[in-house]
């Protein structure tokens, strides 16, 4: 019986750089956040619009206000919005975000 060896095919290719929240200096917390489902952001973490919308307050830098200009890391991950859960490392939404902050 003769074995045909399995090659593992990447999602992308070994010339595109690697992505990781680890690496990337939180280049989605520019993007701008609805809060639509209650997880627990502290209310200084809130902006609400004039038709009672509640998105991520973003300072004048145009960062998110929960991330940690020093670490560039959430300081509020556990409470973070869902849509900031949701947004999956390395996705095309991610890679593109990364791309153009790079």
């Amino acid at each position: 019986m003769t074995t045909i060896p399995i090659k593992q095919i990447s999602e992308h290719s070994s010339s595109e750089p690697e992505v990781a929240c680890s690496t990337c200096r939180a280049s989605c917390c520019r993007l701008e956040v609805m809060i639509i489902t209650d997880t627990g952001v502290p209310e200084e973490h809130i902006a609400t619009d004039k038709w009672g919308g509640e998105t991520m307050l973003r300072l004048e830098d145009g960062w998110c206000s929960a991330v940690d200009r020093d670490t560039m890391l959430c300081t509020i991950y556990e409470n973070r919005p869902w849509i900031c859960r949701e947004f999956e490392m390395a996705s095309y939404e991610c890679r593109n975000e990364w791309e153009n902050r790079n």
